[in-house]
C-alpha cells in the first residue's frame, strides 16, 4: 500500500529510460506517419507491422517524429497464470513499436514498464484485452535489465454485442454507495459461487472472502464474460 502515484508525475522516470534505451541502441527516431506504413506494410496481429523504414537512419529530408524500440528477433515466451503458455514473434508480428508518440507523450508500454520496476511490481493482474500487449513490456524489461513479473489476464467483461464494457460503449458506472454489491457480481462472472450474503457485507469482508475462496481453475478457458 502506497500513495496513489499519477504517470503525470513520472515523466522524467520515463525520459531516463528512454535514454537509456537509445544509448544501447534499443531505440530509434521514426518519420514515418500512420498512412506511410499502412501502404507498405503487412498486417499482423495487431494492424499493420512496421516494415522497418527508419531502422537504418531517417530517409533524407525527413524529420523525426516518434521514437521506436528494436523489436526482438527471436520468440518471446511467458507463461500466463490462468491463460497458459503465450508466444510471440514479436518482429514478425508486432514490429517495431512506439515508445514515445509524435505528440511527446511516452506510450503506455514503456511506462507501464518502468512504473512495474520502480514499484517493485511481481504480480500483474489484469484483462485479457492486454495480452498480447504483454511481449512488448516483456522485452523492454529485459532490455532495461528489470524483472519479469508473473501475469493473469482475466476474462473481459462485455455488452451481449461482445464490446468491452467502457465509457467508449457507453457502460453504465459501478454503484460506488453498494461496493460489495459490485465485487459480488465480479466475482459471479468469474464463477467463483459467492454466497448471496455477501452482496450485503461490509467491503473489508467481501475482499476476505474473495481472498480466502479464490479459485482459478474455475476460469480457466474464458477469455470474456458477458454482463447483462
Amino acid at each position: 500500500h502506497g500513495p496513489v502515484v499519477y504517470q503525470s508525475t513520472r515523466l522524467a522516470a520515463y525520459e531516463e529510460a528512454l535514454a537509456r534505451l537509445q544509448g544501447s541502441g534499443a531505440v530509434f527516431p521514426c518519420a514515418c506517419s500512420r498512412s506511410e506504413i499502412a501502404d507498405s506494410a503487412v498486417t499482423g496481429i495487431e494492424g499493420p507491422v512496421y516494415p522497418g523504414t527508419c531502422r537504418g537512419g531517417l530517409p533524407a529530408g525527413k524529420t523525426a517524429r516518434a521514437l521506436r524500440v528494436r523489436a526482438a528477433s527471436a520468440e518471446i515466451h511467458f507463461e500466463d497464470a490462468l491463460q497458459g503458455p503465450v508466444s510471440q514473434d514479436l518482429a514478425r508480428e508486432i514490429g517495431d513499436f512506439i515508445v514515445r508518440r509524435a505528440d511527446g507523450c511516452h506510450a503506455y508500454q514503456l511506462a507501464v514498464a518502468v512504473d512495474d520496476g520502480w514499484q517493485g511490481i511481481t504480480h500483474v493482474v489484469r484483462g485479457a484485452d492486454l495480452l498480447l500487449s504483454t511481449p512488448r513490456q516483456i522485452h523492454i524489461q529485459t532490455l532495461l535489465g528489470m524483472p519479469h513479473p508473473i501475469y493473469m489476464h482475466l476474462p473481459v467483461a462485455v455488452n451481449a454485442a461482445g464490446e468491452k464494457l467502457s465509457k467508449q460503449t457507453h457502460a453504465a458506472p459501478l454503484d460506488l454507495s453498494r461496493p460489495a454489491s459490485a465485487l459480488w457480481q465480479a466475482l459471479h462472472h468469474l464463477q467463483q459461487s459467492p454466497p448471496q450474503s455477501l452482496m450485503h457485507a461490509s467491503i473489508d469482508d467481501a475482499w476476505g472472502w474473495a481472498s480466502e475462496h479464490w479459485q482459478t481453475a474455475a476460469i480457466t478457458g474464458l477469455s470474456s464474460v458477458e454482463i447483462a
